[in-house]
């Protein structure tokens, strides 16, 4: 599957973390990494000021890194996209 850098695929990649246990913020501030996880707290951070094309990659690198699985999620839709997400490689 390929990443789309489109205002719907945040959207879908945006339910993951609503129907997760994870809070996603878009705030301002002078991350390094244009994210930041604060595992303790379940709360993931990201630059508000990215481009469409940064928040993307950025929250498929955070849902690698935290290591969603489907059978986490109740939602058919978001098991399978999930999945298909777990087979995409970022080319930077």
């Amino acid at each position: 599957m390929a990443v789309k850098y489109t205002k719907s695929y945040l959207d879908k990649l945006e339910n993951l973390f609503a129907s997760s246990e994870y809070i996603l913020r878009y705030e301002k501030g002078n991350f390094k990494s244009g994210y930041c996880i604060l595992k303790d707290n379940k709360i993931v951070i990201i630059n508000k000021y990215y481009t469409l094309e940064g928040k993307v990659n950025t929250l498929v690198d955070i849902i690698k890194e935290l290591g969603f699985k489907p059978n986490e999620f109740t939602d058919k839709k978001n098991q399978d996209f999930l999945g298909e997400l777990q087979q995409t490689v970022l080319k930077l």
